[in-house]
């Protein structure tokens, strides 16, 4: 005696080895044997042998006539055998009866079940529901595989173009174009990034790299909406200093400017000038709400993205011939000893006389020409040597203070890397398209330009990050609690050591047109100065502030955002600056061991980190010469190989940078996708495998 029951939802035949009330012993044709309740027996046969049952009933089964077989089913409940009876025959034969069985458990849009080998046939509504959803089903397929096709050919289909960065990174793993190219990337055997390539989805790798980024940052664009800003206070004071600004040429949001005032009297008094858009702007108001979303201007080479519209920075940025609003800290300083004696803010505003930029005088404002008055350089501006007595003394004060935080760090800082200044010929501020000239010029960091502002900035944000906690008001500030490795810097709303500077609390807050956290930050700072010991009572943020957290967390994760895409597009213009002219060997120093092998190096005079194959057993720090391999502009990929060792030395040491701040290198390799290979692809209808 033989068999046919369900098990898991599979049809399966055998011949029975023993029978007890509820259960029966069944020998497989695999020689396998499997206990079966026998409730889920939905034949017992003597002939045929089971393989050919089950033969016969699915050769049949594919015969049977969904439509008429629906037509000549009851409207109630029915059995399988019942079906065979009214389809086929009176006497049914056994595999005219399997047949059946089979025809309706593949067929769930016709026939529902209803209990083992029972069912209810769906209603003609629900009939043509599902039979409408199975035809637009199979039409979507058929989509798919044609879009494939073409992306097989290198063809790319319009809607895949125009889908292509949502696939790549924020797919919907069910929509048709997304399955499309899953589909091409099995058939081809080719990478997807590399199928959309060639079929001419990515055509230029700089648009690729620049509208990803858009689709992840400013999905609606980059535009501003038209807002009207508020005009500053016009009752501040007048500020009885001549200030000037230091920055590069490319900057027009000045957010900072210094005075020196009181030289060879004894006691100096410096001021630090901050645009003060927190006079105008107010917690809460449309440009507030802008800021807010944007919480940062974002640089590349050669463009950049600003936390706020043009023709509101104009208004509050620190331009030379004006007198604009500032909150400012003026520091009392001890001329010989150089020890600060008193310090005060004030809301004001600051006549600036004159905007400097590092890259036209670094050159001129060397060590030497600020300690020797003797020294001449030709074409020196009237205004900087009209300035050069304040600098020298801004300089002497920098490096003392400079000197006084390397005691508290407990170890120098040192900056042994350059800084790398990117300029894209005749671009003049444009969106660039990924094809210009590019010039990089590297900028040795701690200049003396450099030293000036840097100090300035952290003298205003310790000390304004101090009156915070004084007052009791909450502020945004950064924070590390050590300088061992691993230990970060963080943001928080408590005024902690920053051991990274040597200072005992540091907030930011000097860069209010470029950065929101700094605007929330001199909101703070102005309610100090204007209520004293009440300013926890007029500040727009309480103690505990939920806002001030929500802030912080998505201040962290834009600004991450931003840094990584000006990161990965210095790489990309330094890849292009390697093509552009010809270069194939570098010299470089060796890091850390990089992956499979490698070794991660650092180009002597680039902005670039690469994996080096060839280079095992080298000590960090060695001195070698790399060939380049092939550059992918799309993944920002490039490799070397080791040439040869320039430098003799077996204990080779690398000096690491020792900013204080966060300074990790970001080696770009192929870009993270979210096409998954491996997703099953979907069946052409929900049906159970018989």
């Amino acid at each position: 005696m033989h068999a046919l029951f369900e098990e898991a939802g599979k049809f399966l035949a055998g011949r029975i080895l023993s029978e007890a009330e509820s259960s029966a012993q069944v020998e497989l044709d695999s020689g396998k044997r499997v206990k079966v309740k026998s409730a889920n027996i939905l034949l017992k046969f003597e002939k045929p042998a089971p393989a050919e049952l089950m033969a016969q009933g699915q050769a049949l089964a594919s015969e049977i006539d969904l439509d008429l077989a629906w037509e000549f089913a009851p409207d109630e409940e029915f059995g399988f055998a019942d079906l065979a009876r009214d389809y086929f025959s009176e006497s049914a034969t056994l595999a005219q009866q399997a047949g059946a069985l089979f025809c309706l458990f593949d067929a769930p849009h016709y026939f529902r079940r209803a209990g083992k080998g029972r069912f209810k046939k769906a209603s003609a509504e629900i009939l043509q529901q599902a039979l409408a959803a199975i035809e637009k089903k199979k039409l979507i397929q058929a989509q798919i595989d044609g879009w494939a096709e073409e992306l097989g050919r290198g063809e790319c289909p319009q809607a895949i173009r125009e889908q292509l960065y949502k696939i790549l990174f924020k797919p919907d793993k069910n929509a048709p174009e997304y399955k499309a190219v899953v589909e091409a990337s099995r058939a081809t055997r080719m990478a997807p990034l590399d199928l959309l390539h060639r079929a001419g989805a990515i055509d230029s790798a700089y648009q690729f790299h620049w509208k990803r980024f858009l689709f992840d940052n400013f999905p609606k664009g980059t535009g501003f909406p038209a807002l009207e800003a508020p005009q500053p206070p016009a009752d501040l004071p007048l500020a009885d200093v001549k200030a000037f600004s230091i920055d590069d040429s490319a900057t027009t949001e000045i957010d900072d400017a210094l005075s020196v005032t009181g030289l060879g009297t004894g006691t100096v008094s410096v001021g630090i000038h901050i645009a003060a858009p927190g006079l105008a702007i107010t917690p809460g108001s449309d440009l507030d709400k802008l800021g807010r979303n944007r919480l940062s201007t974002v640089y590349m080479p050669g463009y950049k993205i600003t936390m706020l519209p043009d023709e509101v920075v104009q208004i509050y940025t620190l331009d030379e011939g004006r007198a604009n609003p500032a909150v400012s800290l003026y520091v009392t300083i001890n001329e010989e000893t150089l020890e600060t004696v008193a310090s005060e803010t004030r809301l004001e505003r600051v006549p600036v006389d004159v905007n400097f930029r590092y890259d036209k005088l670094d050159h001129i404002v060397t060590e030497e020409w600020l300690s020797d008055p003797s020294i001449e350089v030709e074409n020196t501006p009237e205004s900087l040597l009209n300035k050069r007595k304040d600098l020298t003394f801004l300089q002497r004060w920098s490096k003392f203070l400079k000197a006084n935080r390397e005691v508290v760090r407990g170890k120098p800082e040192n900056f042994s890397r350059p800084d790398y200044n990117f300029r894209l010929v005749g671009n003049d501020g444009a969106e660039p398209n990924g094809n210009e000239q590019v010039q990089i010029s590297v900028r040795k960091r701690g200049a003396p330009l450099d030293l000036i502002v840097a100090e300035a900035a952290i003298v205003a944000n310790s000390t304004w990050g101090l009156m915070l906690a004084e007052h009791g008001v909450p502020g945004i500030y950064r924070s590390q609690a050590s300088l061992a490795p691993g230990m970060k810097v963080r943001m928080s709303t408590k005024a902690l050591p920053h051991a990274g500077i040597g200072v005992k609390a540091y907030s930011w807050a000097t860069s209010p047109l470029r950065r929101y956290v700094d605007l929330v930050n001199q909101w703070q700072i102005i309610a100090c100065a204007r209520n004293g010991k009440t300013a926890a009572l007029a500040a727009p943020f309480k103690p505990k502030d939920a806002e001030l957290f929500g802030i912080i967390s998505s201040f962290d994760g834009a600004y991450s955002a931003y840094n990584g895409y000006q990161a990965g597009m210095e790489r990309f213009w330094t890849l292009k600056y390697l093509e552009q002219n010809g270069i194939t060997e570098l010299t470089a120093s060796v890091f850390k061991e990089g992956p499979n092998g490698s070794f991660l190096v650092r180009a002597d005079n680039l902005p670039l980190v690469l994996p080096v194959l060839g280079a095992q057993n080298l000590p960090r720090g060695a001195h070698i010469r790399i060939k380049l391999g092939e550059i992918d502009e799309i993944s920002l990929d490039i490799t070397g190989t080791l040439i040869e060792r320039l430098d003799a030395s077996a204990d080779a040491q690398a000096e690491g940078d020792d900013s204080g701040e966060d300074d990790d290198d970001t080696v770009a390799g192929p870009i993270a996708i979210a096409v998954d290979m491996n997703d099953a692809e979907a069946p052409a209808a929900d049906k159970p495998q018989s």
